[in-house]
């Protein structure tokens, strides 16, 4: 198989058919061998009646129901455990994606040889002020933090080589983060392409200006977890190290100047540097052991089961 279109959809019952057909039309055209994989992520329309109706006229259609909404990156995780194609294209269902660009995607990846290829949507026709604006410096510094070098993290249409989509952990929030997991696993081919942007043509947003404060936070998560998520003693250890080093320094100072000096003439319990030293010494002890703890889960952790499917169409 040639290519499998991923679409996480979050109630969308007046698009999925105008989607199909012009996603059918493109693959027609251009002699793909292909599958659409809808992931309803508990929708409470009719979207999962018209991904039926879709999967009976058309055998290239496929479908996972989630028994409730467990977020997109539990939708693209179940997605790309599914996926059988070579070439992996992600869009979102609101017809915002154009189809038209998956060609060029597809030979991006098998004939220039990229592993992912993430659209740019230079041109946007959302709200300035709820939306560009903060998805700017939502960009801005996840390039910083990444070290990944693209202008729109967070857009859905994207391309995978098949092996990037097996080899990575897509969990919480982390669908924005998707190229730097892809570059943490030891995928470094990684580019982009100004695709074109659509405006809405049914319904609304399924996500608020929160999207954008958890963006951040799940941006501090992937920065945490890329440098220290495989060796928390690294920096647990060396925190500790050091709290407790400056804690035993003053306990030195406070029991050479005690014994040897008696400068100040009071018990050391009245001195401030006693409860520095105290407090330092309990802090290095404690991040130690978070170090330890750490490292025991990362070796220990199993995989959890993270979204409950409540039906499949097509998918053996």
């Amino acid at each position: 198989m040639n290519l499998s279109i991923v679409i996480p959809l979050l109630n969308e019952e007046e698009s999925l058919k105008e989607l199909h057909d012009w996603i059918v039309s493109v693959m027609q055209s251009n002699h793909f061998l292909y599958e659409i994989l809808f992931i309803d992520d508990g929708s409470t329309d009719n979207s999962w009646k018209i991904i039926s109706e879709l999967s009976a006229a058309n055998t290239n259609v496929k479908g996972i129901r989630f028994l409730k909404n467990f977020g997109k990156s539990q939708a693209l995780h179940a997605g790309f455990k599914a996926v059988k194609g070579d070439v992996i294209i992600t869009m979102d269902a609101d017809l915002q994606d154009n189809p038209e660009e998956i060609p060029e995607l597809y030979n991006l990846i098998v004939k220039d040889g990229f592993d992912l290829i993430s659209g740019w949507k230079k041109k946007r026709y959302d709200s300035v002020i709820a939306k560009n604006l903060p998805s700017k410096l939502f960009n801005w510094a996840a390039q910083k933090t990444s070290g990944v070098k693209l202008h729109d993290f967070n857009c859905g249409l994207k391309a995978y080589k098949k092996e990037v989509v097996k080899n990575i952990e897509v969990s919480g929030e982390m669908h924005r983060y998707i190229p730097v997991l892809a570059k943490n696993a030891g995928f470094t081919k990684i580019d982009e392409k100004v695709v074109q942007h659509q405006a809405r043509k049914y319904g609304s947003t399924k996500f608020g200006m929160e999207r954008f404060i958890n963006g951040f936070l799940d941006l501090i998560t992937i920065w945490f977890l890329s440098k220290f998520g495989k060796r928390p003693m690294h920096l647990f250890g060396a925190l500790g190290a050091l709290m407790f080093i400056i804690g035993f320094g003053f306990a030195l100072y406070l029991g050479i100047d005690k014994l040897f000096l008696n400068r100040f003439g009071r018990l050391i319990t009245e001195r401030p540097q006693f409860y520095i030293a105290l407090t330092a010494m309990v802090m290095g002890s404690q991040l130690f052991l978070a170090g330890f703890i750490g490292e025991i889960i990362v070796r220990s952790k199993k995989n959890e089961t993270r979204y409950s499917i409540s039906e499949k169409l097509n998918i053996n």
